[in-house]
């Protein structure tokens, strides 16, 4: 089918410049609201269109993929993760399903940097005591808190994003180090002066800093626990700008509150856009939107790699973001 007369729906409003291509190229029906769609939206929507373009914050399993119309052929997911859509469920169906890596890199390994300066040296606390009117002054023991130079920095997930923290930590003077499936290359390595741990578990016991940078699936669902949050030093923070999943919220928040952790900076929930009460009101713990890849920047490009995997489907070749369930 040429590409013209593909039937596209996207789920959530996108950039002006990304939409205003899909119109040119696509048969487009987009979301002008912005408001998420409900299961059985979606299910009309996959039940009619020849492409979805969903987001993170769209539930596509197994149930849902049930109900889709023959004529559905391409999931092109706006977004990096696809925790979210039933990968294996859509290929058996003969789906493909795409997303848009690689250019969130900087913008969130940016955000996480932003909450690893943050939170050690209690920004959060000192914007919140100059908009309360409750500086009186300078004095020698007052608001103090952690140098970040000389520290060790745990990253869970070298990838792209966890590779790009750790450059910019190591600039800061930070102590890189890392567990992932496998070490990285050893010029990777090398450059980085990082120490990999095979085990999760001794790092953790080790890092004064803690950047969760791996993405959910079910091996990292609540990764870190109760059991691996109480192996940390009582002086140590934890950074997520990845998927909330992989930390038990309850277990960090009992941590935070018990003394049993110097503090956090979280940028993704468990449930979200709920979030876990006993986490809000900490001085010591900084929570942000979801807004690690929000740049105007990324966001274009995340919809500019969309439409090149819908126009390379279209065109009868391989999209260049084809996820295969076996690497995720």
């Amino acid at each position: 089918m040429p590409a013209s007369k593909l039937k596209v729906v996207v789920t959530r409003k996108l950039p002006a410049p990304v939409e205003l291509r899909m119109k040119e190229l696509f048969d487009a029906r987009l979301n002008e609201s912005d408001i998420p769609l409900t299961p059985e939206q979606l299910a009309e929507a996959m039940q009619t269109a020849d492409v979805l373009v969903p987001t993170v914050t769209d539930r596509i399993d197994g149930r849902l993929m049930a109900r889709a119309g023959q004529q559905l052929r391409l999931i092109a997911q706006f977004g990096a993760g696809v925790d979210n859509i039933d990968v294996a469920s859509a290929v058996q169906r003969g789906i493909t399903v795409t997303n848009t890596p690689g250019v969130l890199t900087d913008d969130t390994a940016d955000v996480a940097m932003a909450l690893i300066l943050a939170v050690p040296r209690r920004l959060h606390e000192g914007v919140q005591i100059m908009e309360g009117g409750k500086f009186d002054g300078w004095t020698p023991t007052w608001m103090m808190g952690r140098r970040l130079s000389g520290k060790r920095l745990g990253i869970i997930g070298m990838g792209r994003i966890g590779q790009a923290v750790a450059r910019r930590a190591k600039a800061f003077g930070l102590q890189i180090h890392y567990h992932n499936r496998k070490p990285v290359g050893p010029r990777i390595e090398e450059s980085l002066e990082a120490t990999y741990w095979d085990s999760l578990d001794q790092m953790l016991s080790r890092v004064d800093i803690l950047s969760v940078n791996c993405p959910h699936t079910p091996a990292t669902f609540h990764l870190i626990n109760a059991r691996r949050l109480a192996l940390m030093k009582p002086e140590a923070f934890i950074i997520n700008t990845a998927r909330g999943e992989v930390i038990d919220e309850a277990a960090l928040a009992r941590a935070i509150r018990g003394g049993k952790l110097a503090g956090a900076g979280l940028d993704v929930f468990e449930r979200e856009p709920s979030v876990n009460p006993d986490l809000l009101g900490l001085p010591n713990v900084l929570l942000l939107p979801h807004m690690g890849s929000a740049t105007i920047e990324g966001r274009t490009e995340m919809g500019e790699k969309v439409i090149i995997n819908i126009k390379t489907f279209a065109d009868g070749h391989r999209p260049p973001d084809r996820v295969i369930p076996a690497i995720l």
